[in-house]
């Protein structure tokens, strides 16, 4: 295979862990990031001024780079359109079409999707008013899960745990939401979650992987949902049979289902899963690779990762199914989030020792930047609420843990925060 030059869209620790991991590829050419972060110029160039939500501003730039491959890391541009207007200009581009994109940007389209392809998945109910969305949470058992029908950043869901706190959820999202939007209220399911990743190019499906993340704040699960706040990969109690049983039972019924219905599915799906005592449940779908899932799924992947995402770009599943495979050990990222957030983060702190990866980094602790720029007089600063993700790598998960959190202990920034117990509860248990 040529050695392409690739293009990664977006601005996140996610993308910094793309950068990273594909520029290690032998077979790749020169790595560029639009618009990239602080960090992100230790693994390539950075394109500050291209606006990766206008489809005919970056399917322009592309052409005129020749890329051999963009891949788009945020779930925005995806509903903009961008991956249909490089694949109307004949670029490869590793993500689905705007309609494809729907399995996350419509929670909506989703349940529908997987209603018809016989997923496994939570009850649940839409509305388009908020009376009777407060209505139906009123007389549920459970108070509901409410579900922004619209992309939120990772912050559209909410898991009240009183009839109370789902009302004041429903009337804050719809406050907040475009005329005709729409809130889903799903039945409440426990058990273990976990999030499982493939590879889809149409029917084709490669399994590769599963992480769990920790969505709330604070220790112990408090506080409100955040973008996440750490992860960890592989995960101990759902290994490789078990993603093979949800490439079959979940990944490729959908992709066959959508190449049914003339959308088919290019990039890679997360199912998140709640493994409830009926058995594995979906919750919901993403269209990208998550973040901060990506930070640790990444580095245990040994292979050619650039062949992969291109095969899965182009229909190529011989490079998809090949390429790429699982390496020992474990990996564990912890988030130091800027003070606020996720409400309103403190911006322009000073962030020091928190020196980014590049290419040729490859030992036990990696920092992969978010919310960061270069300061004038050098170092960085905070642009964002997730500043940057440690990631501790090693043998088994205790390892990788503690290089985890000697990178954020130090690591300086003024009201930083962070949570001091990913993977905790895993190692517990093991002990136990």
């Amino acid at each position: 295979m040529p050695s392409p030059d690739v293009l990664i869209l977006g601005s996140g620790a996610r993308e910094h862990a793309l950068a990273w991991r594909l520029a290690r590829d032998e077979s790749v050419g020169r790595v560029s990031i639009a618009p990239g972060n602080g960090g992100t110029e230790a693994c390539g160039r950075n394109i500050a001024d291209l606006n990766i939500l206008d489809p005919a501003a970056v399917a322009r730039h592309a052409t005129r780079e020749r890329y051999g491959l963009v891949v788009i890391g945020p779930e925005a541009p995806l509903a903009a359109g961008v991956a249909d207007a490089l694949a109307q200009a004949s670029v490869p581009v590793f993500g689905p079409s705007r309609e494809a994109a729907r399995l996350e940007s419509s929670k909506a389209f989703a349940k529908q999707q997987m209603a018809r392809a016989g997923i496994p998945t939570a009850r649940s109910a839409t509305f388009r008013d908020p009376e009777g969305a407060v209505g139906y949470a009123r007389s549920a058992e459970r108070p509901p899960v409410v579900k922004a029908d619209w992309l939120a950043a990772g912050k559209g869901v909410v898991v009240p745990e009183t009839h109370e706190e789902a009302e004041r959820a429903i009337r804050s999202l719809f406050h907040g939401a475009d005329p005709g939007a729409t809130l889903v209220l799903e039945e409440r399911l426990s058990g273990r979650e976990v999030s499982v990743f493939a590879l889809v190019s149409g029917e084709a499906v490669v399994g590769i992987g599963a992480a769990c993340d920790y969505k709330r704040l604070g220790d112990g699960d408090i506080g409100p949902n955040t973008g996440g706040m750490g992860a960890y990969a592989p995960v101990p109690w759902f290994g490789r049979t078990q993603t093979e049983e949800t490439v079959a039972t979940v990944f490729e019924p959908i992709a066959w289902r959508m190449a049914r219905d003339g959308i088919p599915y290019r990039g890679v799906l997360y199912a998140g899963l709640i493994l409830t005592e009926a058995g594995p449940m979906v919750l919901e779908f993403n269209a990208r690779f998550g973040d901060p899932e990506a930070q640790v799924l990444l580095p245990m992947l040994e292979g050619d990762l650039s062949a992969a995402l291109l095969g899965a770009a182009t229909g190529e599943g011989r490079l998809m199914g090949g390429s790429v495979g699982p390496l020992e050990g474990a990996a564990l990222g912890v988030v130091l989030a800027s003070e606020g957030y996720p409400e309103q983060a403190a911006l322009g702190r000073p962030l020091q020792a928190a020196e980014p990866s590049g290419p040729g980094d490859d030992g036990p602790l990696l920092c992969f930047h978010g919310g960061t720029r270069r300061r004038g007089e050098g170092g960085y600063e905070t642009t964002g609420g997730r500043a940057v993700t440690f990631v501790g790598r090693g043998s088994d998960l205790a390892s990788a843990r503690e290089a985890a959190y000697r990178g954020v202990g130090g690591s300086v920034l003024e009201g930083g925060q962070h949570r001091s117990d990913i993977g905790l509860r895993e190692l517990n248990q093991e002990r136990s």
